[in-house]
């Protein structure tokens, strides 16, 4: 196994996939050592700008949309098109495959246990803690902290200390984010920055895009009436490369009548919350110190040896993604105590 080859346990199986990373080659250029004295370059590959024309190149150019190459993408991606919501005929372009909706209802089922949090998306995941004294933590090599929630937000410090969950979309996921916890919207601010790729080879070579790249950040208090006990949560909407746009659209009941979300409202658990337009892209939740327990097998196969993660080659210890359905199990709830 190459180590520019990278590779991740599928959750439903426990088998270990080598990921297909979309246009490996460029982001490796562009984001190699031997670039670290042309940063004009580097600024110029994660601008608005650029982002914006690949984003049309791969999605809304007419060549993207050939039958043929429509075909091909989706057998080789592994999309679910029994999961489609409305009539195929509809999908007749790569962006309205990207942005397509599904059945969540009947094929991403919530935990039968309540109250949980729950996956924000259809995503490659990964768990830690900023707390040193704890078996997760990952010397926030995924992200600074503080920037990550913006330069003088008032939020560092609820969440300092705490735990965090990190999670990759690859292009061929379903893009809507939904909401992991039920609770009251305290907070919603976007922050800005650029648009570096979340491909894990970027991510290893810059250490910490995530946190700054363009994002949108929503503070929810659990709690409250109906809420899901599990202290404040911060749940931060990174854009990607050709990614220049996050859609808020909470919708109550499926995907009826959506929203843009503002403080005080009420956020159901597995509703959907957001679009990220096509490409790649991240979400980050945060937790408050000792508040949730993450799921046993998650925390497993993280530590998993034996994988070809290209996060353990630069860490130095088994760091493995996990690929994780939107609304399944990420954590329990734990009030005031730790696990």
């Amino acid at each position: 196994m190459s180590h520019a080859e990278h590779q991740y346990i599928d959750r439903a199986t426990g088998n270990v996939v080598r990921e297909r990373l979309l246009a490996n080659s460029v982001v490796s250029a562009l984001y190699s050592p031997a670039l670290e004295k042309a940063p004009l370059l580097t600024r110029l590959a994660s601008s608005r700008y650029v982002s914006r024309v690949l984003g049309y190149l791969n999605y809304d150019n007419v060549l993207s949309s050939r039958a043929t190459g429509m075909l091909k993408f989706l057998r080789g991606s592994g999309i679910q098109l029994s999961e489609f919501v409305g009539n195929l005929s509809e999908y007749d372009t790569a962006r309205k495959i990207f942005e397509r909706q599904i059945r969540y209802w009947n094929c991403r089922p919530m935990p039968a246990s309540l109250p949980a949090v729950v996956c924000p998306a259809d995503a490659r995941g990964l768990i830690g803690s900023m707390e040193q004294s704890s078996g997760l933590y990952l010397k926030q090599n995924f992200f600074s902290f503080p920037e990550l929630l913006g330069d003088g937000s008032p939020w560092q410090r609820a969440f300092s200390g705490g735990d965090y969950a990190v999670f990759r979309l690859t292009p061929e996921k379903y893009h809507y984010t939904h909401c992991p916890v039920a609770g009251r919207v305290v907070d919603i601010y976007s922050v800005q920055g650029r648009y570096y790729p979340c491909n894990p080879n970027a991510a290893v070579q810059l250490m910490t895009p995530v946190s700054k790249n363009r994002r949108v950040v929503t503070i929810l208090d659990t709690d409250c009436p109906n809420g899901s006990v599990a202290g404040r949560v911060a749940m931060i909407e990174v854009v990607a490369l050709m990614i220049g746009q996050i859609e808020q659209r909470y919708s109550e009941h499926r995907y009826e009548n959506p929203r843009h979300i503002e403080k005080g409202m009420f956020l159901r658990a597995g509703a959907p919350k957001a679009l990220f337009r096509p490409g790649s892209s991240t979400v980050v939740l945060l937790f408050q110190r000792n508040r949730v327990c993450f799921a046993r097998d998650l925390v497993e196969n993280q530590q998993r040896c034996g994988v070809h993660s290209r996060f353990s080659l630069t860490l130095g210890e088994p760091v493995t993604e996990t690929d994780v359905a939107v609304r399944s199990l990420l954590a329990t709830p734990v009030e005031e105590e730790a696990c």
